[in-house]
């Protein structure tokens, strides 16, 4: 069963920006991979007693890796959209609710700020 996303004008008109101090790296295939720093004393106890790692790898399909270098602090999630829709064509839709869901996620897990 799909729930309904319900997305406000307000919304799409918000600008995200990678969070700072956040690291990523581009790889050769053209993927994003966001470099995660496990810091803190209970990521330090894991890392000893369970070895746990230092550093955590996210790494971004093919849309999350296109829209990642876009996040500039100037644009806006619905002219990040366009550029999506010119790239991707038929492939991204339904374009603004998926958009919409990628950049919750990455607010969730602290990976972006909004300007």
């Amino acid at each position: 069963m799909r729930k309904n996303i319900k997305v406000s004008g307000n919304y799409l008109e918000k600008i995200p920006v990678p969070k700072s101090g956040l690291r990523w790296e581009t790889e050769a295939d053209g993927k994003v991979t966001l470099c995660i720093d496990n810091t803190g004393f209970f990521n330090r106890v894991a890392q000893k007693l369970f070895k746990k790692p230092k550093v955590s790898y996210v790494h971004l399909d093919e849309n999350g890796s296109f829209v990642w270098p876009l996040m500039d602090g100037e644009r806006n999630i619905i002219e990040i959209g366009k550029l999506v829709d010119e790239h991707f064509g038929e492939k991204a839709h339904p374009l603004y609710e998926r958009l919409a869901k990628f950049f919750q996620i990455l607010d969730s897990y602290g990976f972006i700020a909004w300007k």
